[in-house]
């Protein structure tokens, strides 16, 4: 088994028979990201969903008191998440998203995360008119899985 599955599989052992997720989903959040110049300019809208396993593993206590004490505040989940990638202003999607995922980990109660970043990609303006073909319009995405090391 290669370094990385088993570190993945010793974080899934250690998760308890009971596995509850909090998710926040397609958080859009304007943020200056791109290696092309004229992407240096411009707030484009990235897209991101998390889904994070509690180092409680469950969330029957946060359901039992009612408090936001006793949960993962996905407010300050989702706050957090708009700062790193605002404040990156990152060339690559797959930067923004370790970067997202590292401070997700280090300043939430968060044992295991699940994030995608999706990127909007525009049609390409043509250069010249009628001889260039346009690129088509799609959504750059990445997801990655990340664990609390164990010590």
């Amino acid at each position: 088994m290669g370094d990385r599955a088993h570190r993945r599989h010793r974080a899934v052992a250690s998760l308890n028979a009971v596995t509850d997720l909090v998710s926040v989903r397609d958080l859009s959040v304007e943020a200056i990201i791109g290696v092309h110049a004229w992407e240096r300019d411009v707030e484009q809208t990235l897209l991101v969903s998390v889904d994070m396993v509690p180092e409680t593993t469950d969330v029957r206590k946060a359901a039992a008191s009612d408090d936001l004490a006793d949960a993962l505040d996905y407010s300050a989940v989702a706050e957090t998440i708009a700062a790193v990638l605002r404040d990156g202003k990152f060339r690559l999607i797959e930067t923004a998203a370790e970067r997202v995922a590292g401070r997700l980990l280090a300043d939430f109660p968060v044992s295991w995360l699940r994030l995608e970043l999706r990127k909007p990609i525009p049609s390409a303006p043509d250069a010249t008119p009628v001889t260039t073909v346009r690129a088509p319009a799609y959504i750059a995405a990445i997801t990655i899985e990340r664990t609390r090391e164990i010590s």
